[in-house]
């Protein structure tokens, strides 16, 4: 039998209903109808009486459905224990850009000596896409910043967001304040806009980038104010909180997601390297439980998974 037809028709059996089984599976209400029709033609019976308000199943159908329910079963095992054995020749890392100039020189050797067969893939980007790849499959590890609770994140700490200026901005930010901004959905923007209208000062946008480098330039050169973590602000920059008499801004959360189906050996280890990175930092207060697993799991190093870096995207 058809795993794709079984699957069909566990999901009209345990929703009670072709809308509702087409809506779950993610296809048209009239090829769910076709599916349940060429199974029904392979077993030689009916699965299904239909009324006006429900689907119920026939005695073909029941005696089915605890067979099928297994059939899927297995099969859903199967396929993880495939993707377990070919996902150890390859790790998938979700992390923004700058926390991976941050903390990834200190933790990739580490890792690439204890596990030299492992082709590391890192995906640098918003927090908001890295949990959205991660929920879709595409990420084995991600570290991100909180926007909302998720299935996959543990909070491993929290870290200070600051107002930095460049040291050619003028001595007074004048009215609106001139801001240089992430894109939409990153949560730096998020809280710097919100701080902002609670204090009821007026800002403008004057400069937009999706990376660390290019909002670097834009503070380099004077011309606005922006958001970053504490541990990210770079040489060239100041922190203007008190200075110019800013909004406070409230810590973030900073979250590490695991795949359910990352469980090999490698990815314990860049998990482990990951994370103790991140507790060691001066500039994180770190979750009780996340600086004794780094400490429980934590292997001799020849190097401390720790490096200067600057900008921020989260």
């Amino acid at each position: 039998m058809d795993p794709e037809l079984l699957r069909a028709f566990v999901s009209v059996a345990e929703s009670r209903g072709f809308t509702a089984a087409a809506r779950a599976l993610n296809r048209t209400q009239s090829a769910v109808s076709l599916q349940i029709k060429r199974l029904e033609e392979q077993i030689g019976d009916s699965l299904f009486t239909r009324t006006s308000r429900s689907v119920e199943l026939t005695g073909a159908g029941s005696a089915l459905l605890p067979y099928a329910r297994r059939i899927l079963r297995l099969q859903d095992e199967a396929e993880a224990a495939v993707t377990a054995v070919t996902a150890t020749k390859t790790l998938r890392i979700g992390i923004s850009e700058e926390q991976a100039a941050f903390y990834l020189p200190g933790v990739i050797p580490t890792f690439a000596r204890e596990h030299p067969d492992v082709r590391l893939e890192v995906v640098c980007d918003l927090s908001s896409r890295l949990v959205e790849h991660m929920q879709e499959g595409k990420l084995d590890l991600a570290l991100t910043i909180r926007h909302e609770p998720t299935a996959t994140g543990e909070v491993i700490g929290q870290e200070r967001l600051v107002w930095v200026a460049g040291h050619y901005f003028p001595a007074e930010p004048g009215t609106p304040l001139p801001l240089a901004l992430n894109p939409t959905g990153c949560i730096f923007r998020a809280h710097a806009i919100a701080a902002l209208a609670r204090a009821q000062r007026p800002w403008s946008l004057v400069y937009m980038s999706a990376s660390p480098t290019g909002m670097n330039l834009a503070l380099d050169a004077g011309m606005a104010l922006s958001v970053k973590a504490r541990r990210s602000v770079p040489e060239s920059c100041r922190i203007v909180d008190e200075a110019f008499d800013l909004p406070a801004l409230p810590p973030v959360d900073v979250e590490l997601h695991r795949s359910a189906t990352a469980v090999t050996e490698a990815a314990d280890t860049f998990a482990r390297l990951l994370m103790r990175a991140v507790t060691a930092s001066e500039d994180v207060t770190a979750m009780p439980s996340a600086v004794e697993m780094a400490q429980g799991q934590a292997r001799e190093s020849d190097s401390e998974p720790t490096a200067p870096a600057s900008g921020s995207t989260a």
